[in-house]
Order: C-alpha cells, then structure tokens, then sequence
C-alpha cells in the first residue's frame, strides 16, 4: 500500500509545483505589461505618432521663439519647400517598405523634367503630352532598377548607386548641360508651371502643388493598406521567403514597386517644374538623400515592413518646419543641418527599440 501512495504522493507534489510555476508566470507576464510595454507596442502598431508628436512640439516650440513662424504665410511656405521632398519621399517610401532603398530617386526626376522641358519648350510638342512621355520614362527607370535587384539578384543599394551615375550622365548628355529658362517656359508650355500657381486659404497662399502632395499621399496610403498590391509590399518587406510560401509573386511585387517609384518621381518631375520655374541638370542633386531622411524621421523602418506615407509626409514636414524655424530664430545654417542629423539618428534608434520589441 505504501508503494503505490510513494508514486501517488510524487505525481500530486510535481502537479503542484507545475502549478505554481504557471502561476509564477502568469504574473511575470502580468508584470511585464507596464506602460512602457504598452507604449511600446502602441508605438509599433502606430509609426505615425512619433513623427506627427514631434511636428507637433516642434511647432509649439519655434512658434514660442519666433514669433513670426507661426503666421498663416510661414507655415504656407514651409508646405511649399517640403512639396518635391514629400512627393519623393512617398516613392522612397513604398520601396524602403519592401527592404530596399533607391539612391536615383534624384536623377529620375530630373531626368524627367528634361524631357517635359525639351519636348514641349524645343519640340514643341503638346505640354499635356511632354508630361505623359516624361512619366513614362520615370516608370521606365524604376523598371530597369526593379528588374536588376530582382532578376539579376543585386543589392538594390549598389543597383541604385550604379543607376544613380548612369541616369545622371544621361540626363548631362541629353540637356548638353544647359538649362531651360523660365522665360521660354512661360511663352511656350505654361501648362509645365500649373503646379506652382497658389490660391489663397486663410490668408496663406497655397500652392497647387502642396494641394497635389497631399491628394497623391492620400492616394498612395490607399494603394499601401487597403489593395492587395499593397499587403503583398508589406509582407515581402518583413519576409520575402514566407510571402512566397504564401503564394506571393516576390518578383512581380518589387519590380512593380520600384516602377511606382518611377512613376511618382516622373510626376513629381511636374510639380517640380512649377516649384521652381525652370528646368536645369542640376537641380535638386539632394533629393534621394532628402528623401531616405524624411522617411526614416517619418517611421518607415530601414529593414521593410513597417512604415506609413503620413509618416514620411509628417518627416519632410518636421525637416522644414526645422529648417525654417531655426532660420527665424537666427541660428546659422550649419546647426540646421546638425539638427536633422540629430533628428535622423534618434529616429533609427527609435526604430531599433521598436523591432527589439517584436523579436
């Protein structure tokens, strides 16, 4: 009798340990959930609130400083310098969220600005055409980047550098390194300077082309979270070996994101042309680095997966809003720039904390 109680007596004392172990857990795991914990994980399911809380202080703060930043014309020009940065960075966007980066975002544009200028100020083709064509060509270029980091299995930092050389010496080539003024434009294609007529709002005047950054966010917001082109560029950023286990075409999906980044940056070859009145090779040569800046300051995570197009709009914004509030306060250009630094620094490490998180 006593033999079978032993056994009996184990069993009961072992179920009685695994027990409190649970309990132990349960309230380890019940510890574990503290507000930074759940700030975490707010965090992480929202990359917008980091950049739309810093926009937000960032403006309380240079409209206490500088009194003049937060009138109606301030804030209208900021929008007006942030438009070309916050239409590339949507292109940069969709691709870093795919796990790649494009470093020709830059030479895209103004290549396709050369050939709205060149076909309907010198051609004299019409306007309305010069665009299209010029869109075209941006889609174009995204393609042969998409198709080498797809098919040929290249890096797409090194693919972009390359094609960053390639597109700029064509773009030198094809413009024989002169400008088109603003005065031929004007005469002969005005339809290319719609983007940079204004309306007044409130007192502020407001370009048509800060109209145009915010209809193509919302329109690509759409296209990211809500298509199912757009859930397929979420899952190969985070996992290209489980999205095609999934039945996703890897291969079509980075290839056509990389052609959309084309086509945005071929439109925004548009806006641009109104931005500034005249087309020349040499403009806007920091746009794919201002670009990757105001999407990593917006959330987007270098390593895909993870991001928004509000985000990037809100970074472009947060850089302008710097920008111009630094300037107001009569700091030098130089602090400026060491700002952004700053500011692109912590928000990688902010992402790095985030993924920590998940893992």
């Amino acid at each position: 009798m006593s033999n079978q109680a032993g056994p009996t007596k184990v069993i009961s004392d072992y179920e009685a340990k695994l027990e409190k172990a649970d309990t132990s857990v349960a309230a380890f795991e019940r510890d574990d959930k503290s507000a930074l914990h759940i700030m975490r994980g707010f965090l992480r399911s929202n990359p917008t609130a980091i950049p739309a809380l810093i926009l937000l202080i960032s403006v309380v703060f240079f409209g206490a400083i500088a009194p003049n930043f937060l009138k109606a014309g301030t804030l209208s020009l900021v929008l007006q310098q942030v438009t070309v940065t916050g239409i590339v960075a949507i292109a940069q966007t969709a691709i870093i969220l795919s796990a790649g980066i494009d470093l020709s975002v830059a030479a895209i544009l103004v290549l396709c600005m050369l050939i709205m200028g060149k076909l309907s100020v010198e051609s004299g083709l019409p306007p309305a055409f010069a665009v299209m064509v010029g869109v075209f060509f941006g889609g174009l270029m995204g393609a042969f980047n998409g198709s080498l980091v797809t098919y040929f299995k290249l890096p797409p930092f090194i693919v972009t550098l390359g094609t960053l050389s390639i597109f700029s010496a064509l773009k030198l080539f094809y413009s024989r390194s002169e400008s088109i003024r603003a005065s031929d434009i004007e005469e002969k294609a005005p339809f290319l300077i719609w983007f940079g007529k204004t309306f007044t709002l409130f007192g502020a005047q407001i370009a048509y082309g800060g109209v145009a950054l915010i209809i193509l966010a919302a329109l690509a917001w759409y296209m990211l979270n809500r298509t199912p082109w757009g859930r397929h560029v979420h899952a190969v950023g985070d996992d290209p070996d489980s999205a095609l286990l999934a039945g996703i075409q890897v291969s079509q999906v980075l290839v056509s994101v990389y052609i959309f980044a084309g086509v945005v940056c071929g439109f925004c070859a548009w806006v641009a042309i109104g931005r500034v009145g005249s087309i020349s090779p040499l403009a806007f040569e920091t746009a794919n680095l201002d670009s990757i800046t105001a999407t990593v300051i917006g959330g987007t995570s270098l390593f895909g997966g993870r991001g928004s197009i509000a985000g990037s709009v809100l970074g472009a914004l947060i850089v302008g809003v710097f920008n111009t509030g630094l300037s107001l306060a009569g700091v030098d250009d130089y602090w400026q720039v060491f700002t952004v630094g700053v500011l692109v620094i912590v928000a990688v490490a902010i992402d790095q904390w985030l993924r920590r998180a998940s893992q």
